[in-house]
């Protein structure tokens, strides 16, 4: 077999460069040279424009606390030594909140030499404040997927907020393939935003990108002019949640509302999980994937978001949008931390792909959150307002 996915030299269809982060159509091409396999195939609905979802196998462990195998040991033989108890996930099981699991992916690998990989949470964890990170062995850092990988998948789990009802085959992360190491670049960047337009307002006009070490974002506290909200918190002693079960629980039995108040501001409890959203309308277009930094000390110490990933497409689509807002999943950090209307939050790292995917994110693909506002993850039901 080949050590590289494209054997002798040859590139991936329509590309124009060497490195990049690899579209649906070479991962599809990973699977079928038995690069990527699982135990009864993988699905091809798990294949994204950039990244393929990734699924829970038959088994899980509670263990006493998080970790890392290092440089010379397996997933296993930590788990060997921390786990309290095994846990059957080939019916549905409750994940406790403010515990720690690993569990298996149905998913192995035998990467090429020239291919790593990086992962995130899919955006519905991250709006459930699931704590999730992908392990592998011999794995000196969480994520992160050395070139040349051949073994198995484990994915961390820590529900924060919501105990969670998760079974095999729910997909909680997902992973992205990357041929080489292409630095961001500003000035790159810059001249994308010259080309296609990268900000947008409410009103479709185009806003100047602040771009250093990547594209800026801000927080919007102004809210829905029709209602007012802002945002969300979590409430503390809410139901279990059905991760299989969408647009099925009422928000508020899980979510408090906060309004907007007199000086667009909102004082970020440690205690507390909040869900709010930029004040931009960003793009990602169909050359480019992106990912959001999610915690940046010098703008706070807040974080403000756990997925990361932007699909090529994501406020651009077929249709050409002119931008969708990126919802933030907020969590403050040791201290009560106030944030205002318009304030810096966080910073969106483009990454430019091999070749343009075959599909990309939006409603044809069932991507749930194309042209998204301020919305919750799939499993609630749009928030009902008072006539």
């Amino acid at each position: 077999m080949s050590t590289t996915l494209f054997p002798e030299g040859s590139k991936s269809e329509g590309a124009a460069v060497t490195t990049g982060i690899l579209p649906d159509r070479d991962i599809a091409r990973l699977i079928e040279g038995g690069r990527i396999s699982a135990e009864g195939g993988v699905d091809p609905s798990q294949i994204q424009p950039a990244s393929l979802d990734l699924r829970l196998g038959t088994t899980a462990w509670r263990v006493r606390a998080s970790f890392l195998p290092g440089k010379t040991s397996t997933v296993q033989a930590k788990i060997d030594r921390l786990q309290m108890h095994k846990i059957d996930l080939s019916r549905p099981t409750v994940l406790e909140k403010g515990c720690v699991y690993i569990a298996e992916l149905m998913e192995e690998l035998k990467l090429p030499t020239d291919i790593a990989g990086y992962a995130n949470p899919k955006s519905s964890t991250g709006r459930l404040d699931i704590f999730t990170r992908l392990i592998t062995d011999c794995g000196a850092e969480f994520e992160g997927v050395a070139a040349g990988y051949k073994g198995k998948l484990y994915v961390e789990i820590m529900p924060h907020t919501f105990s969670v009802l998760a079974q095999q085959g729910t997909r909680l992360n997902q992973i992205r393939f990357v041929r080489g190491n292409p630095p961001p670049s500003d000035t790159k960047l810059t001249e994308l935003d010259q080309t296609i337009k990268l900000v947008y307002s409410d009103s479709e006009m185009p806003l100047p990108a602040i771009i250093k070490n990547g594209l800026w974002i801000s927080v919007d506290l102004e809210g829905d002019a029709s209602n007012g909200i802002i945002g969300y918190r979590a409430k503390h002693h809410a139901p279990l949640i059905d991760l299989s079960k969408l647009n099925h629980y009422d928000p508020l039995d899980f979510w408090e509302p906060i309004a907007r108040n007199a000086e667009r501001s909102l004082v970020l409890s440690p205690d507390d999980f909040y869900i709010l959203v930029s004040r931009e309308r960003v793009r990602i277009p169909n050359s480019h994937a992106a990912s959001m930094v999610p915690y940046d000390p010098s703008v706070g110490e807040f974080r403000i978001h756990y997925a990361g990933f932007f699909d090529p497409g994501f406020g651009y689509g077929a249709n050409n949008l002119k931008g969708a807002r990126a919802v933030l999943e907020v969590r403050s950090h040791d201290v009560p931390f106030m944030i205002e209307h318009g304030q810096d939050v966080g910073r969106l790292i483009y990454e430019r792909l091999l070749g343009e995917p075959e599909k990309i994110y939006g409603v044809n693909i069932g991507s749930n959150y194309q042209s998204q506002g301020l919305k919750l993850s799939k499993q609630f039901k749009p928030l009902a307002m008072p006539v």
